[in-house]
């Protein structure tokens, strides 16, 4: 059944209703890495790609989580209203219920938002969920951490706030490019993220990049071996693991 918006925002602001899927096995690939960002990182250096952003500046809400998938983006920007007049007239600017409804099982909400408000809350993290998003990346602050963590659901932000983003935000585009603490990301790319920090993937470089990942990872993977088993520190520096 082809998908259909909600009406919350402009139809040209939502920039693609399907995102661009990548292969079912290279997704699995990437989740079955040991060490997920980590060698992410390796690899990307390794190929020249910026992409990996540190888990102090992007913290986790949840200890303990890692999750890969495509990326589904919102972007919002600072309402212009007046916060008061807004709050009087119940002018909400939050259009994220346009991703949620574009959701598909396994999907990423990524937000490049605006620091200080909550740009999503425990009502609308309930609803991503339910949607199918397995977690969500948000450049900004969030409310409800606590809901977060009883719902079991990750998600990586810059701090929290109780202040509401009703009044203070407007979403301007769905699945558009966004800007997540510096780096680029586009509909449809390999969100990946754990406890030391998140990447993402460019979904047309995603079976480069899984090539090198796991050649580093079985590298890592044996150094680590060879150390448990009691090789002599000499021999582990005489070989080439990766």
């Amino acid at each position: 059944m082809p998908k259909t918006t909600l009406g919350k925002l402009p139809r040209d602001a939502i920039r693609m209703l399907e995102l661009p899927r990548i292969a079912p096995e290279i997704l699995e690939g990437f989740r079955n890495l040991v060490d997920l960002t980590g060698t992410l990182s390796d690899a990307c250096d390794e190929l020249g790609i910026v992409a990996v952003i540190p888990g102090y500046i992007l913290p986790p809400v949840n200890t303990g989580k890692r999750i890969v998938g495509p990326a589904l983006t919102v972007r919002n920007v600072a309402h212009t209203a007046q916060i008061h007049k807004a709050a009087n007239d119940k002018t909400s600017g939050q259009g994220e219920t346009e991703a949620h409804n574009l959701a598909e099982p396994g999907d990423v909400l990524v937000i490049e938002g605006v620091m200080g408000c909550s740009n999503m809350g425990g009502q609308s993290a309930t609803i991503a969920k339910r949607q199918g998003f397995i977690g969500a990346i948000v450049d900004a602050t969030v409310r409800d951490p606590e809901q977060y963590r009883g719902m079991d659901w990750p998600v990586w932000c810059k701090g929290f706030t109780p202040i509401t983003g009703k009044w203070r935000t407007q979403t301007v585009e769905i699945n558009g490019t966004v800007q997540i603490c510096g780096i680029q990301v586009k509909p449809g790319d390999i969100a990946c993220a754990d406890e030391a920090g998140v990447a993402f993937i460019p979904h047309e470089k995603a079976a480069q990049v899984l090539e090198a990942a796991r050649r580093i990872d079985a590298g890592d993977n044996k150094r680590k071996a060879d150390i448990d088993a009691g090789i002599g520190i000499g021999d582990i520096l005489k070989t080439k693991y990766k």
